[in-house]
């Protein structure tokens, strides 16, 4: 590949590592994956909801998501590296592997950045790709995606010089299994978009050394077992921790080192600084049984920083719409907090659901804040069973649940819990008459890579 690594080299870009490093199921540095959602302002709502479905999808599918025909608009660059996706996408998996066996082998310094395990690294390199260079052309999306992404990446211990030898694998990948497409204008084009891919991300790295730290220390003070797999982890910070209710953060723990886990915060920020994670162990899950099995105060733990923008607009009076499922609670929790300190009276509807009466674990909590608060009302539906128990509660899934309710056209929407859950209240949503724009949640793709 003659003049590849002296063009990248030459170019700031090559000073740092081309990763996606914010996704639920964070698997270590230089790990390529969109972030949970691409960073919006906070009046955007779910708006890569639709294609959250292809974006999960593994490798095997990046043809079907990259084969479309060039479109008006698109700079030849953004047409040939089309070309290429289309060409690797039948052997993705393939590419995949060559590209981190290159990369280990000729940077063998860079392994000890990923976690020791790498199957649910592999999956998610092209994921990334296809969001990153499909965009290449859009410099605004592009650059608020990558500096989250560049942000996010310093938890990891990211450096520099990272940079080279990350491009240098991934064109020669590249080079090796889409040999028919692959030639002078491709390469070039595939530096030129590496090139700018990188810079942004170096840029927002060293803006955010500036000002905040790669990561956070936090020591466990609570740990509560609310089921015997869910737990309440209380945590407090070893300098201040800024956020906003409805977000989340990455955590890893010290028995599974560069291992990140997607958690929501599950209370409004508060004067003391603790923060709280409702955390349910999944069967495999290294991180969350950890968490809920293995965590006792004194331990510490390590936070990234804070992320998401399911928060809520305090310049509208519309009402709130909050569907949370499982776990999927503990946002909703916080929201009702955050508004209850805003003093801003304004209609609050919450549908909490899970599978039975008995994983209603945080039930007694939101009665509370319902009796406190005259403008909150909580339904609760249970999956399994024929409803009643505590508050009555009714059958059924939670998106059908809220289609027997409304009109709530005057409502913002607010959806935390299990993907499946995700899509289909998404859809019941604009079922029922809520503007798309006006329905927020954690990124779908996100969720499905998580599985922690």
């Amino acid at each position: 590949m003659p003049g590849l690594g002296d063009e990248i080299v030459r170019g700031r870009a090559a000073e740092g590592v081309w990763g996606g490093g914010e996704a639920g199921a964070e698997a270590g540095a230089l790990s390529p994956l969109p972030p949970t959602h691409p960073p919006t302002s906070p009046a955007t709502t779910a708006p890569h909801s639709t294609s959250a479905s292809a974006d999960a999808s593994g490798p095997a599918q990046v043809s079907a998501a990259a084969s479309s025909p060039g479109r008006p608009g698109d700079s030849a660059d953004v047409v040939i590296i089309r070309r290429t996706l289309d060409e690797i996408g039948p052997v993705a998996d393939k590419v995949t592997s060559y590209f981190y066996a290159l990369l280990f082998v000729r940077h063998p310094d860079l392994r000890a950045l990923f976690p020791a395990a790498m199957d649910t690294q592999r999956d998610r390199l092209f994921k990334a790709l296809l969001t990153s260079v499909k965009n290449v052309d859009d410099t605004a999306y592009l650059t608020e995606y990558l500096s989250h992404l560049g942000r996010g990446h310093r938890k990891y211990g990211t450096l520099p010089g990272h940079y080279p030898a990350v491009g240098e694998c991934l064109l020669t990948a590249l080079a090796r299994y889409a040999s028919s497409t692959w030639g002078p204008e491709a390469e070039a084009a595939w530096v030129r978009a590496y090139t700018k891919i990188s810079q942004i991300m170096i840029d927002a790295a060293a803006e955010d050394e500036l000002v905040a730290p790669a990561w956070w220390q936090a020591e466990v003070v609570s740990h509560e077992l609310r089921t015997p797999d869910i737990a309440v982890v209380t945590v407090r910070p070893d300098q201040p921790y800024p956020f906003l209710a409805g977000q989340y953060t990455s955590v890893e723990t010290p028995w599974w080192p560069r291992v990140w886990r997607h958690y929501s915060f599950a209370a409004a920020p508060r004067s003391d600084g603790l923060l709280s994670f409702h955390v349910k162990a999944v069967p495999a899950g290294w991180v969350s049984n950890a968490m809920v099995h293995r965590a006792r105060p004194g331990d510490v733990i390590r936070l990234g920083p804070p992320s998401g923008s399911m928060t809520v607009d305090h310049t509208t009076d519309n009402g709130l719409l909050c569907l949370g499922g499982g776990t999927g609670i503990a946002p909703i929790k916080a929201l009702i907090e955050d508004v209850a300190e805003r003093g801003h009276r304004r209609p609050m509807e919450v549908f909490y659901g899970a599978r039975s009466d008995h994983d209603l674990y945080d039930l007694d909590t939101m009665l509370r804040l319902e009796q406190s608060h005259p403008w909150l009302s909580v339904r609760t539906v249970v999956a399994l069973g024929r409803g009643g128990g505590p508050r009555r509660s009714l059958s059924g899934q939670l998106p059908d649940a809220v289609r027997q309710y409304g009109p709530w056209w005057e409502y913002d929407a607010y959806l935390s819990g299990p993907p499946g859950m995700i899509r289909n209240g998404v859809d019941a949503l604009v079922g029922v008459g809520i503007p798309s724009d006006r329905i927020r949640h954690d990124s779908v793709e996100e969720l499905v890579a998580a599985g922690d």
